[in-house]
């Protein structure tokens, strides 16, 4: 190497690390590891730390959420990492075996796990409920009425003195649900007198955002408080009529029949215009029970619509879109305009709760000819094929790009080979990428395989045998409803 080249080749080198080293100085995460964690951590009440590897894909996209969150929080709650490829001993204690890895420390000791959003700003929102007291004390109206107007939901109890046996139970509520919601209490039960107090009671303020003349936007808990008690009547209230739907809280409003109007929600610079729709939904709603309602940003969910619905970008302009996904599974698209005076919707939930509407099913076109040894499904043909009552029905869930469906493809032609002659028997297949898979079906990884027996198709059996003809053979001469006929033969097996 010459004498230039190994100038050249040493100033990268010198480039490189002080880069490395400049963005690690402006870094706002702390860079802990097995000679300072202990006494590190011990030094803050509340420290979020992630455990990670650096060849880590998950962590990798991470890092920039975590660092933006990190800076958001600063001074408030640190955030931390430990890098377990060179800091093994500190990770083996707190048993970390996947990577990230994120746990929540208080005065230095494993407090609980974190299993709260990996956006920034739901970092940001999830660690600002855990600083401090689980319950913030209120002294004054001034603190009563700045902890009300917060984005979050509050929950404040309201208690005759500091020995009040209610607030020690309120206190290990708030303890329990702190990562979910925002409690705070007083002991002057004057500052409740605005609200109609008189004696203990708790009081569930709804966000600010979201007031609306349609519901009680303050709701009263006034029994004896017990946690199992003070969760289910948080639970039960704090989302109101027609919630804000994001990405954080979709879990929370998942699992039951739900409309959801899409459009431009920003709750941050225009809470007008957003509410200008949602009150809208909200008019109609008030009339229909047995279905939950929110509003959401369809840039959050632009992917799913596309996804779930079929629904473009540019699809539908301005106003809102709306649909309906029942806890089964089924969806409907609401298809006119939603207009302004909501007779549209008025007319869409009438048609749903009537059993008009006809479900939206992702599918491929059927395909013309389905004359092969195993037979092509998609959405629209299920209920053709697979719940074919007078058949049994053995169909694989593929993925085109799958490995391991690739590899198991000609031994399933095989299979299907051997059965074509039998009249009571179809193996058959569904791309799962672009069908919609029906319950009870359910289909985590690929390839997944189920035998739906003939006059049984609400039971269908998920095959978990081995991948061999021979393997399919044998599980079919046990769970078929007729014998086996195998190629032109019409033997039992």
């Amino acid at each position: 190497m010459s004498q230039s080249t190994l100038q050249n080749t040493l100033l990268l080198v010198l480039v490189v690390v002080t880069v490395q080293n400049q963005l690690a100085a402006s870094s706002d995460v702390l860079d802990l590891g097995d000679a300072d964690f202990d006494y590190i951590a011990a030094e803050h009440d509340t420290m979020l730390v992630e455990f990670f590897a650096p060849w880590c894909g998950h962590c990798q996209k991470l890092a920039p959420e975590y660092e933006t969150a990190a800076t958001q929080l600063k001074g408030k709650v640190p955030l931390a990492k430990v890098d377990c490829t060179v800091n093994s001993e500190t990770c083996g204690r707190f048993g970390v075996n996947g990577y990230p890895t994120l746990k929540i420390f208080r005065n230095g000791e494993d407090a609980s796990a974190y299993d709260g959003p990996r956006s920034a700003d739901g970092i940001v929102s999830y660690m600002r409920k855990q600083a401090g007291p689980s319950s913030t004390p209120l002294q004054t109206d001034e603190d009563l009425e700045a902890f009300i107007k917060n984005f979050d939901a509050s929950v404040i109890g309201f208690f005759s003195g500091a020995d009040s046996s209610q607030l020690a139970e309120f206190q290990k509520t708030s303890g329990a649900l702190r990562d979910s919601y925002r409690f705070a209490h007083t002991t002057d039960l004057g500052l409740g007198a605005k609200y109609g107090l008189e004696t203990e009671a708790v009081l569930l303020f709804r966000p600010p955002r979201l007031n609306s003349k349609f519901e009680d936007n303050v709701v009263t808990y006034s029994d004896s408080v017990s946690m199992s008690a003070l969760r289910s009547f948080i639970r039960n209230n704090v989302l109101g009529l027609c919630p804000h739907l994001t990405p954080d809280n979709r879990d929370a409003l998942r699992g039951k029949d739900l409309l959801v109007a899409y459009y431009d929600v920003d709750y941050l610079r225009n809470t007008k215009g957003t509410n200008y729709w949602r009150n809208r939904v909200m008019k109609v709603a008030v009339g229909f029970d047995g279905l939950s309602f929110a509003v959401a940003d369809r840039q959050d969910f632009q992917d799913e619509l596309e996804e779930e619905f079929g629904i473009g970008a540019a699809d539908g302009g301005e106003l809102p879109i709306v649909t309906i996904r029942t806890r089964e599974g089924h969806k409907y698209t609401m298809q006119e305009e939603f207009s302004r005076d909501g007779a549209t919707l008025q007319h869409f939930l009438e048609e749903f709760f009537a059993g008009r509407l006809k479900r939206y099913i992702k599918s491929e076109p059927a395909p013309q000819y389905n004359d092969g040894p195993v037979k092509v499904v998609v959405a629209e043909t299920f209920d053709e094929i697979v719940n074919d009552q007078e058949r049994d029905v053995l169909i694989e869930f593929y993925a085109p790009w799958c490995g391991h469906c690739k590899n198991l493809e000609p031994k399933y032609t095989e299979l299907g080979q051997k059965l074509s002659n039998d009249p009571n028997i179809v193996i058959a297949k569904m791309d799962a990428t672009v069908n919609d898979i029906p319950p009870p079906y359910d289909v985590q990884g690929f390839p997944t395989i189920y035998f739906a027996p003939a006059g049984h198709k609400d039971q269908p059996l998920r095959y978990e045998g081995g991948r061999e003809v021979n393997d399919f053979i044998s599980f079919l001469q046990k769970e078929a409803s007729h014998l086996l006929a195998l190629e032109n033969t019409r033997e039992d097996l």
